[in-house]
């Protein structure tokens, strides 16, 4: 058996345990019971050590070295250099490390549940100090391997190729324009008559339109399924996709358009080559593509008009009113608000909320800033990019008890502040630049579309599959077989343009 072909085995074997895991993680966030989670959270570092175990087996090395002098085509020197890549990584950590970030980072996440809605961020802090201490640890090894620093061995990950030097710049220059667009079309937008959502929306009805919106999606049911969750995430592996959202009753907005970003993961998941299953190079490329994709879905496709009139139709069958009309329907879709919840952030506003996390985490892992500096940290970028305040939450906080009446106090917000995100707690530090990358990518891969595809066309019909066909051919098909910037210029005609995403912006909203 050749060396390449060991390589590839193993590589499966390890691919079999990770399922495993990822139904695990699944599981512990949407099904499983409180009291559960120390044991599961147990269970889950042990086979995160199997798996480490198995990705740094001393022969590894050699079976590379020896493919490496194999005559190889060009798809199969693609794996191998993912095979290595994965090898390499795997190897800097040592086991201890992986076992200690496995357990800081399940205790701190099933804590955070309920102590982000008691917006109880002393709580929160004696749990994340452990889980930023260990990823600083994780950094600090990843950036001596590298000679880079240690944001941007965490950024690696995530986004090969990638360094906060290149997105220092990326991100500056939206700096210059977003403020100002944003109020503009708040101002153009303040005219127009919305009739926003009023009523009781039931959970069981939200659930049904967001099945009927995943059938016109292509979401393929035999492959994947739709659950409940805190945070809305994508799970699962390529054949056992799992999404999940979450409800509110006194609206329809979030979870819906949730249900069409999550999607959007999931059709690349399902997309992915199946011949490579079990390979890294049938991976998902980066977090940037990922988001592309869940943002195509969601902002590109989503928000359009032809869109909107399917998703009214649709929803004026579950639900009755005003507001179910199309055009209102639009309003409520592209309705610009400066707000502080990055989740249900309109389009327009969302890249203020990753540039913050961006610059907190960046200099929270080189080590510029303690993790205790994060609330203020958050509440003066918040000021300085939003107009807003995290501080002032009387309800949860101290104007709750008579008895300081004759004093002034001013408590954070935390829950809608530092607390409202789930990456952090896992020690996905480096994630959050993704989310704007792949708006980027989006916009980028949307007009390179429309010079072959009717795009407006095929969506009002109801059949998006010259979309998905698009999609399948230039982007999941190739899983991480290129590189990212070969992956963009293959799709596109050059690599990554940010332009694109302001002229889309502007177009859209002005």
């Amino acid at each position: 058996m050749s060396a390449f072909k060991k390589l590839v085995e193993h590589s499966q074997k390890c691919s079999r345990f990770q399922h495993l895991a990822s139904i695990c993680g699944w599981d512990q966030a949407s099904m499983m019971p409180s009291g559960g989670n120390q044991a599961r959270s147990e269970a889950m570092a042990e086979v995160s050590v199997h798996i480490h175990g198995l990705m740094t087996q001393p022969q590894l090395g050699d079976w590379i070295s020896a493919a490496e002098n194999e005559t190889l085509n060009n798809e199969q020197q693609s794996s191998l250099r993912e095979i290595k890549r994965q090898w390499q990584q795997a190897n800097l950590l040592p086991e201890k490390l992986v076992e200690a970030k496995s357990l800081a980072g399940s205790k701190c996440e099933h804590a955070w549940r309920s102590q982000r809605g008691n917006n109880d961020w002393v709580g929160f802090e004696k749990n994340w100090r452990e889980v930023v201490e260990l990823s600083r640890e994780e950094a600090q090894i990843r950036a001596d391997a590298a000679n880079l620093t240690p944001y941007d061995a965490m950024l690696d990950i995530y986004e090969p190729g990638t360094s906060s030097a290149s997105l220092d710049i990326l991100f500056a220059d939206v700096k210059t324009w977003l403020p100002s667009l944003i109020d503009e079309v708040i101002e153009k937008q303040s005219i127009e008559q919305l009739n926003a959502p009023s009523g009781i929306y039931s959970t069981e009805k939200q659930k049904a339109l967001g099945l009927e919106v995943m059938k016109l999606l292509q979401f393929d049911f035999e492959h994947g399924r739709l659950d409940e969750s805190v945070h809305p995430f994508c799970g699962g592996v390529p054949s056992d996709v799992r999404i999940t959202t979450r409800y509110d009753e006194a609206e329809f907005v979030q979870s819906l358009m949730g249900i069409v970003h999550e999607t959007g993961h999931a059709r690349y998941e399902q997309g992915l080559p199946k011949h490579l299953a079990g390979q890294p190079a049938g991976e998902a490329r980066s977090m940037g593509i990922h988001e592309s994709q869940s943002l195509f879905f969601e902002m590109q496709v989503g928000r359009s008009d032809p869109f909107i009139g399917h998703l009214a139709n649709m929803a004026g069958q579950q639900f009755s009113g005003s507001e179910f009309e199309k055009d209102n329907f639009q309003k409520i879709y592209t309705r610009v608000k400066k707000d502080f919840i990055r989740v249900d952030a309109d389009e327009l506003t969302y890249p203020a909320h990753v540039i913050l996390r961006y610059e907190i985490e960046r200099d929270l892992i080189n080590g510029k800033i303690k993790h205790t500096d994060v609330p203020e940290l958050w509440n003066t970028k918040m000021q300085s990019y939003l107009g807003l305040s995290t501080q002032g939450n009387f309800t949860d906080g101290c104007m709750q008890d008579i008895h300081w009446t004759e004093s002034k106090c001013t408590v954070h917000n935390y829950k809608d502040g530092c607390l409202q995100d789930i990456h952090w707690t896992q020690g996905a530090f480096g994630y959050f630049p993704s989310y704007t990358l792949g708006a980027m990518y989006a916009a980028q891969f949307m007009a390179a579309m429309k010079k072959t595809v009717d795009v407006d066309g095929a969506i009002r019909t109801g059949d998006l599959s010259p979309i998905f066909n698009w999609l399948s051919e230039k982007i999941w098909s190739k899983g991480s077989l290129l590189t990212t910037d070969e992956l963009v210029k293959q799709a596109t005609g050059e690599t990554l343009n940010a332009s694109y995403f302001k002229e889309h912006l502007k177009s859209r909203y002005l």
